[in-house]
């Protein structure tokens, strides 16, 4: 057990937990709860997005997947970043404007119906806990190889500090731990890719001249096709990616931190900034890991990849360096973990609980500390399931999160907002479509079955042969919104459009906004 490795773990603990002591003193109601009170400006909402999206599967994650195959894993990349053009365009502003608390809200604009906000709220919490296992995993893993603790442990460590300042600080301090957490991630990329370029004498040609023959792959290193070889498996990837942001909740709420939606729309040009100069980072220390850590040395210190960005900080920086990098990954699972299990707290809290159950009437009290006990269910139940899927890649994990996400909450926010006709039945069956279509076609991939013992979960044939989803799922979201609309045209709720479009392009309801 590296002693470096512990100081600095416990420093960036330190660190979060004064963050959210002093959070805690301003967490004094709902609104301070879920959503930091609408009180942050466009930068410090931008790197608190930047923040929520470069996790664990976007760092170690990724980085694993690019010195593993090359230019396969850039596919897990660049659809994660073009996705916030979408957010940008389509989403934003209408959920800035027409949102309160949560996704369920902006719907609930529309659609009284609580049914609506129940299978809304229903689907932010399972796209929550898919996500969340991603993070887990990592956390695992880097516990077991830095620190020598049990995987089953390691995810048990980290549930239990990110509890901490969820139950106490909320949004608030959610939001500036990620904020801390964008700093040092990109501080520390920013430092290994510098040593990175260095061992390439600042040539980004060498890079690729040397990366025809650095690993096993050889020049098929920097062809598509080492994991994909199904060009439909490729595409089907990056549309999941580049339609899932728009869908995520945790990034979503985001949003309803910021007072109007200029400040919304501008926080995700910042955030594409430092998300974009971050991936750019990515892709030169994925390479970097394939030719000095090595093929073997990858998989045998995690054989998904996760573990390949500490071990290049070691080879390049020694322990001091190493010790850092892995805190940095340590943080960054802290910090999404923390926003993640809010989300799904609030979403249970507030549409569940106050909206459904109590018809809007619970005292904030009564929805904080339901809100907590939500939080302490949800992260033993992703503890729980993340002991089952410690062999897989991480980016893959966040890669089907986004994916059920892009087929059953973004055709109903973009229906909801730009579509007429569009009613109840439409709106309930898009959503259930879209999660189940997904669900049972994950169920019967080839990350699920495999012939081979040891590659996926189960031993078998799988009976769907795209390893993502999303290519089907998708369509089948919108399609199960239109065909729901359609079949109950006549006796299904359209909502109030000409009130809700006029709500969603001026805000002209939201508190905060002035004319």
């Amino acid at each position: 057990m590296d002693v470096k490795v512990v100081v600095l773990f416990a420093a960036i603990v330190a660190l979060t937990l004064l963050i959210t002591y002093y959070a805690s003193k301003k967490t004094r109601n709902a609104s301070a709860f879920y959503t930091a009170g609408g009180g942050l400006n466009a930068w410090q909402n931008g790197f608190a997005i930047a923040g929520d999206f470069m996790s664990a599967s976007s760092f170690l994650g990724l980085i694993g997947a690019i010195a593993l195959f090359g230019y396969d894993g850039y596919f897990l990349m660049y659809g994660a970043l073009v996705s916030y053009l979408v957010v940008l365009l389509l989403v934003a502003e209408p959920l800035r404007n027409l949102g309160k608390y949560t996704l369920a809200d902006m719907i609930a604009e529309r659609f009284a119906a609580k049914k609506v906000r129940g299978v809304t709220a229903f689907n932010a919490l399972t796209i929550s806990v898919f996500y969340m296992l991603a993070q887990l995993v990592a956390a695992g893993a880097l516990f077991k190889l830095l620190l020598g603790i049990p995987y089953e442990l390691s995810v048990v460590i980290v549930g239990i500090v990110m509890l901490t300042f969820v139950l106490f600080g909320g949004m608030t301090a959610t939001s500036w731990v990620q904020i801390t957490k964008a700093f040092l991630l990109l501080g520390g990329t920013v430092v290994v890719f510098l040593l990175v370029m260095g061992k390439f004498h600042y040539n980004v040609f060498q890079i690729f001249t040397d990366m025809k023959s650095a690993t096993p792959l050889q020049g098929a290193y920097l062809q598509p096709g080492a994991k994909y070889t199904n060009g439909l498996d490729a595409f089907s990837l990056t549309l999941g990616l580049v339609l899932g942001t728009a869908g995520l909740p945790h990034v979503l709420s985001r949003f309803l931190t910021v007072p109007n939606a200029k400040v919304a729309r501008k926080s995700v040009v910042y955030s594409i900034w430092i998300i974009g100069l971050f991936y750019v980072m990515v892709i030169f220390l994925g390479f970097a890991a394939a030719k000095f850590v090595g093929f073997q040395n990858i998989m045998k210190a995690n054989p998904a990849g996760n573990m390949a960005a500490p071990l290049l900080a070691k080879i390049l920086g020694g322990d001091t360096l190493f010790a850092v990098i892995s805190a940095v990954s340590f943080a960054t699972i802290l910090a999404v973990v923390a926003g993640i299990v809010l989300t799904g707290a609030t979403s249970f809290s507030h549409d569940f609980y106050n909206e459904m159950i109590k018809g809007g009437k619970a005292t904030e009290k009564e929805q904080m500390r339901m809100a907590r006990l939500a939080s302490i269910g949800i992260t033993v139940l992703s503890i729980v399931l993340a002991l089952f899927v410690q062999k897989v890649n991480v980016a893959f994990l966040a890669s089907l999160a986004l994916t059920v996400a892009a087929s059953s909450n973004l055709p109903v926010i973009l229906l909801t907002v730009y579509w007429k006709k569009f009613n109840v039945a439409g709106a309930v069956t898009g959503m259930l479509v879209g999660l189940v279509g997904t669900m049972l076609l994950v169920a019967l991939s080839p990350n699920v079955w495999n012939p081979e013992v040891g590659k996926a979960l189960f031993v078998g044939q799988p009976l769907f042969p795209l390893s993502s989803p999303g290519i089907v799922s998708i369509p089948l979201g919108f399609l199960g919104a239109y065909v729901g609309t359609i079949v109950a045209r006549k006796r299904s709720e359209r909502g109030n459009f000409e009130e809700m479009l006029v709500k969603s392009t001026t805000g002209s309801d939201v508190k905060g906004i002035h004319h």
